[in-house]
């Protein structure tokens, strides 16, 4: 269970931020222009030393969605075994977001794979390259945009074999 004073402090430094609970899971949605510092104050001010993922939600075509993708960054005290999850909202056309690479190393390849499926840029990120498809692949295939089926690229995609590893 998430400390009420972590919340209040939140809320005496960045404001009346928007904040939800569900069975024990706090979850705190922030601007993109406090997403750093609200990241950074969990860090540093509450002990929040474990970035546990980092990813993103598409909500194209979601009733009632304002916005079209979602930044969910999830995080622990391992001292107090804490956990809290900070969400911020981004659009189209060039969907950016600062990186948190600077207070989490960790943030490196979960970083790397919100770019390379959905198409989000960290500003700042020291190697934004593609984790999980080839270099050679134009799109970002989580997006709700992307077609099932593909749109071709995988015929030119090399085929690697068992005695090829």
């Amino acid at each position: 269970m998430l400390r009420a004073e972590v919340l209040d402090s939140l809320k005496a430094k960045f404001g009346d931020l928007a904040t939800s609970e569900f069975r024990g899971q706090v979850r705190v949605v922030v601007s993109l222009t406090q997403l750093h510092d609200v990241l950074a104050a969990l860090k540093e001010e509450h002990g929040f030393d474990f970035l546990v993922d980092v990813t993103c939600v598409d909500y194209l075509n979601y009733r009632g969605a304002k916005d079209r993708f979602g930044m969910v960054y999830s995080l622990l005290n391992t001292e107090t075994n804490e956990r809290i999850i900070i969400r911020a909202f981004l659009n189209d056309p060039e969907p950016t977001v600062p990186t948190v690479y600077d207070l989490w190393k960790g943030a490196n390849w979960l970083e790397r794979e919100v770019w390379d499926l959905f198409g989000i840029r960290f500003e700042g990120h020291p190697d934004l390259r593609r984790v999980v498809l080839p270099d050679g692949f134009e799109a970002h295939p989580l997006r709700k945009d992307y077609p099932l089926q593909g749109r071709g690229e995988r015929h030119n995609l090399p085929v690697i074999t068992r005695a090829e590893r």
